[in-house]
């Protein structure tokens, strides 16, 4: 659908495991390279601010330096370096975002320029050769690990990927000629640009999923905007395989209706996730740590208890991995499943989840379990996750989730009220949400006049249903006769 937006999901087995939102070119930096320019240099961080002309600065950590990486020192004595030898304040340096600003932090940036290919990822100042641990041998790792460094000139650098195994090594020489050619011409075009200046915009949502997604694994790519269809239909012309399952989508409901990723799109967001077995998960985000329940809700098993555990936590695992790839969770995550007594059944639920994990493209490091029986991992933060990307701060709750009862609402209230004890005007107007109201001055208004009495002025009081939680006011106070006349200014205002 031709829109402002992209969209695009993975489905594996029918189910939803990645959902990626592109809106426009402006918003999306990770990967772009800057000519910055270094603000301030902080030897007790170990980083620098780097200011890349955007509306927060970048940061740079030492060892993210290019003249750090490329130092021949000895490894043991360069960590011991401060920052401050290896970069100066006011220094102009070519950088790439390696992850998106959040919250107050502005991107983390990187001295080492890498373009990831199909095949290799190419560092053209990496100067090291890198294999993927994921061969099916060491000998082929150390095969490839032999070619790549027979493929580099001078000071580059390349990472072998997985996806190399079975191909022919001139096809990967050829593509290390494209990414090389490639730099050069950004080098040529950067020459001419002062910081802070964007150098390279990195390619759009399309580019990247032909680039990132194993091609052995996909069995159908369906596109419903005519132009990604034949834009795909060019990036994929080296690969007839993958022409063949190529279809152009011709239906006039939304593709992500049909394929019910739009349900799937819609429960992502909520925080309860009910499993087939009737178990559920409560997952709860916050800035650097989420937190995943896993709660037996009505699944209630067959034999015994220990068992009705172990099956319930082995679903939740294979759930919970499926979320984090579709919600893009990232850093630390604590998850507390059901309580297990049997050490077997804690090592078959952690194998469980190490295994749905294989199909996760972010890096993940499972810690396991931990005396409190709380699994522990880590999954790579790169871009704002789902919810931050779909989603925006409850203005009445302003994220906690929560608002205050109406009993606590009204006790407020009335403090306030207590403030203007004895005051010389007569009367006060005050505007509060109806359930409230009823809390403060009951059912049939039979306290007001108990605390008019104390307080020595009338309360004339406007209960709106549509006031939103945690809202109220107090519009008018002075003689009684101006008082009625604002009351009913309210209610015709929101009738």
């Amino acid at each position: 659908m031709a829109t402002r937006e992209r969209r695009a999901a993975v489905m594996e087995d029918g189910k939803v495991v990645e959902l990626m939102v592109e809106r426009t070119l402006e918003n999306r930096i990770v990967s772009n390279i800057y000519r910055g320019r270094v603000v301030n240099v902080l030897p007790g961080m170990q980083a620098a601010f780097v200011d890349v002309g955007r509306d927060k600065n970048g940061f740079l950590y030492r060892d993210d330096l290019l003249s750090f990486h490329v130092s021949e020192e000895d490894e043991e004595q360069k960590k011991q370096r401060s920052i401050s030898e290896f970069v100066r304040q006011g220094e102009e340096l070519l950088v790439q975002v390696t992850k998106e600003g959040f919250g107050s932090k502005g991107p983390r940036l990187s001295g080492v320029i890498s373009f990831p290919g199909q095949f290799l990822v190419y560092m053209p100042e990496g100067n090291y050769v890198g294999v993927s641990r994921r061969f099916s041998s060491e000998s082929e790792r150390e095969r490839w690990r032999q070619l790549g460094e027979s493929l580099v000139e001078e000071k580059e650098g390349v990472i072998i990927r997985t996806s190399c195994e079975g191909q022919a090594p001139e096809k990967i020489a050829q593509e290390l000629h494209f990414l090389r050619k490639f730099w050069h011409e950004i080098n040529k075009a950067e020459g001419n640009k002062k910081a802070p200046a964007l150098v390279h915009q990195d390619t759009g949502l399309i580019e990247r999923i032909v680039r990132d997604f194993s091609y052995a694994d996909i069995s159908e790519i369906v596109v419903d905007q005519l132009e990604a269809y034949k834009h795909l239909k060019e990036l994929l012309e080296p690969f007839p395989k993958l022409q063949e399952v190529l279809t152009f989508y011709r239906n006039k409901e939304n593709i992500f209706s049909a394929y019910g990723i739009e349900k799937e799109l819609e429960r992502a967001l909520r925080r309860q996730v009910w499993l087939k077995n009737g178990a559920y998960l409560m997952i709860d985000q916050t800035e650097a740590l989420t937190v995943i329940d896993v709660n037996t809700g009505k699944f209630t098993g067959k034999t015994d208890l220990q068992d009705t555990v172990r099956k319930a936590n082995s679903e939740a695992a294979k759930e919970i991995a499926r979320q984090l790839r579709l919600r893009d969770i990232s850093g630390i995550i604590v998850v507390d499943f059901i309580d297990m007594k049997r050490e077997q059944d804690k090592e078959h639920v952690v194998s469980v989840f190490e295994k749905a994990l294989k199909n996760d493209r972010t890096k993940t490091n499972v810690l396991g379990i931990t005396g409190l029986g709380l699994l522990e991992m880590t999954r790579k933060k790169v871009r704002q996750n789902l919810q931050a990307s779909l989603s925006k701060t409850c203005p009445t709750c302003q994220g906690k989730g929560a608002v205050l009862s109406d009993e606590a609402q009204a006790f407020k209230i009335e403090r306030q009220l207590w403030e203007h004890r004895g005051m010389a005007e007569e009367a006060l107007v005050l505007e509060l949400p109806s359930s409230v109201a009823t809390v403060l001055f009951g059912a049939k208004s039979e306290h007001l006049k108990r605390l008019e009495e104390a307080l020595g002025f009338r309360i004339l009081v406007y209960p709106n249903r549509r006031l939103q939680e945690e809202s109220f006011a107090i519009r008018y106070i002075g003689e009684m006769a101006e008082a009625s006349a604002q009351l009913e200014r309210l209610k015709a205002k929101n009738s």
